[in-house]
């Protein structure tokens, strides 16, 4: 029988977590506290300015003048931030299946899935802006050379918002893949070999057998994705569109492609920024992800299918 481990002091535990515990405090904890108390003033960075406001910064995002934009903002990050988790997860998901086929060549294939997501998010854009450029870009010449049109992209808001979304789930598509491809090496082929020898065709063994045996890890990437959409989009975004173009009523407040962290540095970090509006505008976000993920573990955890159960 093994012993179980005992503190001979009360301090020796404490010692051990200090190091994290000091970590947590300086780079997570404090800054959370100091965009708290932030967000009641009316602040300036740039000009050192500040001064108590109480909640007329939480006052302005929801009923001031500029709440159109705000209330805008909000709206297309959750679009946004649900077609990057919808089509993300969904390509994945297939794309990991058919490269976990035993097939010549599969390692090339996992490869070239998986590259994308070491790039950063300012090569990524970049390699997007010019294959989409309108004039000399690569896939307008292939439009103009098939059916003669060659599309304004980044001018036009509805194809700039779809092309901002496409290029978000392509950056992302590796890190979801290798996951994936893990998450399949656990699958028992012998479920999947019992149920070809019944008659299930490939799609039915796909839907009934792989995928809620990959239920758990799905998940876990929900919230990745969610993460990912909601505060590492803000460099694609600069780089494509800074947050433009302006699109057709009810979404001529702002650029359709602005999400919320890019209003929050945008309203940070301006000439005339407002670091106050920004950290509450900031908080906000950091309130809707926590609602968010507390509903997916409070209600989606039920779906989860783990295979010892």
């Amino acid at each position: 029988m093994r012993e179980r481990a005992v503190f001979t002091s009360r301090l020796l535990p404490w010692s051990f977590l200090a190091p994290t515990l000091l970590v947590l405090l300086v780079f997570l904890y404090y800054p959370l506290w100091q965009a708290v108390v932030l967000s009641f003033h009316r602040a300036n960075i740039l000009l050192g300015t500040r001064r108590f406001i109480g909640w007329g910064n939480y006052e302005a995002i929801f009923t001031g003048p500029l709440s159109g934009r705000y209330l805008q903002v909000m709206a297309q990050s959750f679009l946004f931030s649900a077609l990057v988790v919808i089509l993300g997860i969904s390509i994945s998901v297939v794309l990991a299946t058919l490269a976990s086929q035993k097939i010549r060549g599969a390692r090339v294939y996992r490869l070239l899935l998986i590259w994308p997501f070491a790039l950063s998010p300012a090569v990524a854009a970049t390699i997007i802006l010019f294959l989409f450029n309108p004039e000399i870009g690569g896939v307008n010449q292939v439009l103009d050379s098939l059916i003669g049109i060659k599309p304004r992209w980044l001018d036009t808001p509805q194809l700039a918002f779809g092309l901002v979304v496409l290029t978000a789930v392509w950056k992302n598509l590796g890190y979801n893949v290798v996951f994936y491809l893990a998450a399949l090496q656990n699958v028992p082929k012998e479920l999947s070999e019992a149920a070809e020898i019944d008659g299930a065709t490939a799609r039915q063994r796909f839907f009934r057998i792989t995928l809620p045996m990959l239920s758990p890890m799905t998940f876990f990437l929900v919230f990745a994705n969610l993460t990912y959409s909601f505060f590492d989009s803000y460099g694609l975004i600069d780089i494509l569109t800074r947050g433009g173009p302006v699109g057709p009523p009810p979404f001529d407040n702002v650029g359709m492609t602005r999400t919320m962290i890019y209003q929050v540095a945008n309203d940070g970090f301006t000439g005339s920024g407002n670091t106050g509006l920004a950290a509450a505008f900031g908080n906000i976000v950091l309130l809707i992800v926590a609602a968010i993920t507390w509903a997916q573990f409070r209600f989606g955890g039920r779906r989860v299918q783990y295979g010892d159960h």
